[in-house]
């Protein structure tokens, strides 16, 4: 009974993690069902290496063909890849375990996490871009001031990815504070 309880614990967990909290935020279909399957094949799994009398080789090795699957298709941001080890421990907690109140808790706050971690209002206004402008900038005071000028914003962090002189460009990441909006600067003052 426990072992379906905690199932039903994960399916709930997943189902708000991946609907009530990736979802409306980034609108990506085919992570959803990433987030899905490696959740259910995790708890699955770990599920059956909880409740058996299975070698602790057999455990590693599994877990190990778990760890080299590697996200080829597509690249993810770094918030993709929390959500992703956050769908891979919520199967993983009640599978091992099952459930109780430490368990429950502990999806609890994976779910707090992201649900704050990955807030829209949280730092909304901290931008990233990668930029390639059309001339080549050597010095880093001069860049910033144009960057500035170009994104209508405060450059905090800038890396120079490559200056090509030969066919005059800059490629540059660049981390700025967007401008306030109206509504944002009559709140504050």
């Amino acid at each position: 009974m426990n072992a379906l309880l905690a199932a039903v614990a994960d399916l709930v967990a997943i189902a708000v993690l991946t609907f009530g909290v990736y979802f409306p935020r980034h609108h990506r279909r085919d992570l959803v069902a990433a987030f899905l399957g490696v959740n259910i094949g995790v708890l699955a799994v770990s599920t059956v290496l909880g409740s058996e009398n299975v070698g602790a080789g057999l455990g590693l090795g599994l877990f190990g063909v778990l760890s080299i699957i590697r996200l080829r298709s597509d690249e993810i941001s770094q918030t993709e890849v929390a959500y992703y080890f956050a769908a891979l421990a919520l199967g993983l907690l009640p599978g091992l375990g099952g459930l109780d109140a430490i368990t429950g808790g502990l999806m609890a706050l994976i779910l707090a996490a992201l649900w704050l971690g990955d807030h829209p209002g949280l730092f909304k206004r901290h931008r990233f871009q990668i930029v390639r402008l059309d001339a080549a900038h050597t010095d880093e005071t001069t860049l910033r001031a144009h960057l500035e000028r170009v994104l209508g914003g405060t450059v905090v962090n800038l890396s120079i990815k490559q200056v090509d002189l030969v066919n005059d460009s800059t490629l540059v990441e660049v981390r700025y504070l967007a401008p306030a909006t109206a509504r944002e600067r009559v709140s504050v003052g």
